[in-house]
């Protein structure tokens, strides 16, 4: 199994006639998504490699009965971008965007969740979703690791693509780049609580970076609800106090959000936190062998 994504969803893409909308979406079909639409107002009735393009996402979720939105648009368009997707009711929105001021994160978010919570937002400022062999929503490359027994969730696109390579050789359920921007959709607690779900998930990889409090609030989700081995690792033990390092989210403030608090909270959990990307991945094998 999976979670949110699978070769049955039906993935229309936001923003199909840009630059990156078009090459990504040429990536994900490369790699087996059933891309079933395109969405850029002023252009419906034109086509993108055979798929439809629509003026509004109702429009296309009519005709095409998507399941997925995947967000390319520039970021003063995005937070219109996804209220649309609300209020079409799409399952899964998943906003690559970078760069969207906090306070239309917020605003969209806060709109979703007044509208019921049926659309699950993962991001933005993300690299997007992908169940291997199944489904690709985003920038993730499918090419870099296999279907296996691994869920992997994850603050840093890089790191996600680094872990997905050095497990490569056993594989992943799915595998969420939930973005590292201060406001977000998904957590990594709706990550673990899917996984530990999911019957087909045996262990997972968290990986987080300083700044905020959201690894010790999934540590917490660990210690009472998890019964399922999680492998951690936390970015940016060298980063100096003060200083935003990479996402904007990214910042240390004194001994909150240090990288040696969150790997405390995260072991106090029995969460085993590895030093380096290799490392972690190397922890995550011992949990994998076979007894």
């Amino acid at each position: 199994m999976a979670i949110f994504l699978d070769e049955s969803s039906r993935v229309l893409v936001q923003g199909i006639t840009g630059a990156e909308g078009r090459r990504h979406t040429r990536r994900m079909v490369a790699s087996g998504t059933r891309i079933v639409a395109g969405v850029t107002p002023g252009k419906g009735g034109r086509e993108v490699d055979g798929i439809p393009v629509f003026d509004r996402v109702a429009d296309a979720v009519a005709a095409t009965g998507a399941t997925v939105a995947v967000i390319f648009v520039p970021a003063r368009f995005a937070k219109a971008a996804a209220i649309e997707t609300v209020d079409a009711a799409v399952p899964l929105c998943v906003v690559i965007t970078e760069g969207i001021p906090v306070h239309d994160t917020a605003g969209f978010w806060a709109y979703a969740q007044r509208a019921g919570g049926v659309t699950r937002i993962v991001g933005p400022n993300c690299p997007g979703v992908i169940s291997p062999g199944r489904s690709n929503a985003g920038i993730i490359p499918a090419d870099i690791t296999k279907a296996g027994r691994i869920g992997l969730v994850s603050k840093s696109g890089t790191l996600t693509y680094q872990m997905m390579y050095e497990l490569r050789d056993i594989g992943f359920s799915t595998c969420v780049g939930i973005g590292g921007d201060p406001v977000i959709g998904t957590t990594h607690i709706d990550c673990l609580r899917a996984f530990q779900d999911d019957p087909e998930t045996d262990a997972v990889v968290m990986i987080g970076e300083i700044g905020g409090d959201a690894e010790e609030r999934a540590a917490d989700f660990i210690r009472t609800s998890a019964t399922k081995p999680v492998v951690g690792y936390v970015a940016g033990f060298t980063a100096p106090e003060g200083k935003t390092m990479g996402h904007a989210g990214a910042i240390v403030s004194g001994s909150s959000g240090t990288a040696q608090a969150k790997k405390e909270a995260l072991e106090a959990a029995g969460v085993r936190v590895g030093k380096t990307p290799s490392e972690t991945a190397h922890l995550m094998r011992e949990v994998m062998r076979p007894r």
